[in-house]
């Protein structure tokens, strides 16, 4: 009997189906894998290209505890050489972390769903993002360097990127994951709304049959969805750049770091959401960017 040649459906940047034998995708999940890790990497690098700025704003917001004027102004004085002053740490860490971070979760979830196929899709979902959220963490020193700096009082005391990771090894390793508590809090849950609310925004959506609503339909499901999070956690941010802040000192445990700025904004939990505003306009901007870039990229890939 002459064996019947198998196909593989996909779709083109457009979104238009083709069929490919399946003898072309021989090489199964290695090539999966690639796709996934490339076209979110592509995807972050693209939104933090265009973004940075916006995020040193709200950075700035969340330290001082000032308005979007008086953040902006700072900037202002301290002129276009500084506006970029901490965009490769985000730059490497968030384009490797995004990439990790979907990546890993597609991982984890095929090796949960083929181990244990009796467990939930929302179980499944749940662990394989906190495992990925988890994983990601382990890029964090990249994120403490960004936050250190960003903050105006260490200007002159760190030069670039290299110099702060080479200045404050002399603390020891801890020093570079001060403020794992609220990441690993931020990540996990964080993870788990984004994987479980993206898709089913995006079925609520009108179907569109023309490339430029496919992509529209992309950039709406993942900005609402990055917008909700991103406000929802902006305290949980708050509270890490004041931990991350820090160098050489005592380290703050996420409830001193909490009642610590708490304080610090006369006791007001309406202060500690100064610059939310800005943040999830920037997050809509953001994950609407990476959601779309995504699903162009990994139309792109094949």
């Amino acid at each position: 009997m002459a064996a019947t040649a198998q196909t593989h459906v996909t779709s083109d940047l457009c979104g238009h189906h083709l069929s490919f034998p399946q003898s072309l995708h021989s090489s199964g999940s290695h090539h999966e894998d690639f796709k996934e890790f490339f076209s979110w990497w592509g995807a972050a690098f693209i939104n933090i290209s265009l973004t940075f700025p916006i995020n040193k704003i709200i950075f700035r917001q969340m330290l001082d505890g000032v308005h979007t004027y008086a953040a902006v102004q700072q900037l202002k004085l301290d002129g276009l050489y500084y506006l970029y002053r901490g965009c490769l740490p985000p730059l490497i860490q968030k384009t490797v972390s995004v990439s990790i971070m979907f990546g890993t979760y597609n991982e984890y979830s095929r090796y949960i769903r083929n181990n244990v196929p009796s467990v939930s899709p929302f179980v499944c979902l749940s662990i394989s993002a906190v495992l990925a959220g988890t994983t990601e963490a382990l890029l964090m020193p990249f994120e403490r360097i960004q936050t250190l700096l960003q903050d105006r009082q260490y200007h002159n005391r760190f030069h670039n990127t290299f110099h702060a990771l080479w200045e404050i090894k002399k603390f020891g390793v801890k020093e570079y994951f001060r403020g794992l508590t609220p990441i690993l809090i931020r990540n996990g849950i964080s993870n788990m709304l984004f994987f479980e609310f993206r898709g089913k925004i995006k079925e609520k959506l009108p179907p569109s049959q023309t490339c430029f609503g496919r992509i529209l339909k992309d950039f709406i499901s993942g900005a609402v969805v990055g917008a909700l999070i991103s406000t929802i956690f902006y305290p949980v941010n708050v509270i890490k750049a004041k931990m991350q802040v820090q160098c050489g000192t005592r380290f703050l445990s996420f409830s001193e770091a909490f009642a610590l700025t708490y304080y610090e904004r006369d006791c007001s939990l309406r202060k500690l959401f100064y610059g939310v505003h800005v943040n999830y306009t920037r997050a809509f901007v953001s994950w609407g960017i990476i959601n779309a870039s995504y699903e162009f990229l990994e139309k792109l890939v094949y």
